[in-house]
C-alpha cells in the first residue's frame, strides 16, 4: 500500500512530471461534474509511470475505471461503501479528524485513515499536533497518514509520529524532487523502525 499521496484537482503534467514513483495521486475535486474521459487520461499516465492512482469519493466510477482505488473523505458516512465488489488490490482509503470519524472509517472498510489536521494551515485554525496525533493512533488498527500544514519548516516532526506515511498538496508539488526524496527515504527507515518495535 502506498505511503505517500498527492491530492490534486487539477491535472497539469508538469505537477506529475518528476514526482516520486513511491507517491500516489489522489483526484479531489468537488466543485465540478467529473470528466471521465480526464479520469481515464491522468490513469493511462500514471499507469506508464507506475504511480497509483485514487478517485476521491465516488467508489462506483474508480472501481468502473479499474483504478487503484478511492479515497472517502471525512464527509462521507455511508457505509454501504464496502458492499461494492471491487478487484482484490482496490483500496479504500478516507480521511478523519477525530475518534468518532476515525471509527467511521473503520466501520466503511478503509485500510488507511489519513488523519487531520496535524499543523495549523491556511484552511483552519483547529489542528491535532503531534501529541494528539500519537494519541489517536493508539486507539485505532488501521494505518494512519498525516495530512495537513505540512511544510518544510516542520517536516522533520513527522519522524515524532506513529505514522504510516503523509500526505500533501502544496508541499509535494512546491518541493524539488531530491528534496522530497530525502524525506521519503528517511520517513520509510522511520516507519521500519516503529513496525519492528
Amino acid at each position: 500500500m502506498p505511503k505517500y499521496y498527492y491530492f490534486i484537482d487539477k491535472f497539469e503534467k508538469d505537477d506529475i512530471k518528476n514526482i516520486n514513483k513511491n507517491i500516489a495521486i489522489i483526484y479531489r475535486n468537488y466543485t465540478r461534474k467529473i470528466d471521465i474521459k480526464l479520469i481515464q487520461n491522468i490513469k493511462d499516465i500514471l499507469k506508464k509511470k507506475k504511480i497509483k492512482f485514487f478517485l476521491a469519493n465516488n467508489i462506483k466510477l474508480a472501481i468502473k475505471l479499474n483504478l487503484d482505488g478511492v479515497y472517502i473523505p471525512s464527509f462521507n458516512k455511508e457505509f454501504k461503501i464496502n458492499s461494492y465488489s471491487k478487484k482484490k488490490n482496490f483500496l479504500i482509503i478516507g480521511s478523519a479528524h477525530n475518534l468518532k470519524e476515525i471509527k467511521i472509517k473503520e466501520k466503511q472498510g478503509t485500510q488507511i485513515i489519513f488523519l487531520s489536521s496535524l499543523f495549523k494551515n491556511n484552511k483552519t485554525n483547529k489542528f491535532l499536533g503531534p501529541i494528539k496525533f500519537n494519541i489517536l493512533s493508539k486507539m485505532t488498527k488501521k494505518k494512519l497518514v498525516a495530512l495537513g500544514g505540512i511544510n518544510q519548516t516542520n517536516i522533520q516532526k513527522l519522524f515524532l509520529l506513529n505514522t504510516y506515511g503523509f500526505a500533501s498538496i502544496s508541499f509535494l508539488k512546491n518541493t524539488d524532487k531530491l528534496n522530497i526524496n530525502r524525506v521519503i527515504t528517511k520517513q520509510m527507515h522511520h516507519t521500519s523502525n516503529i513496525i519492528n518495535k
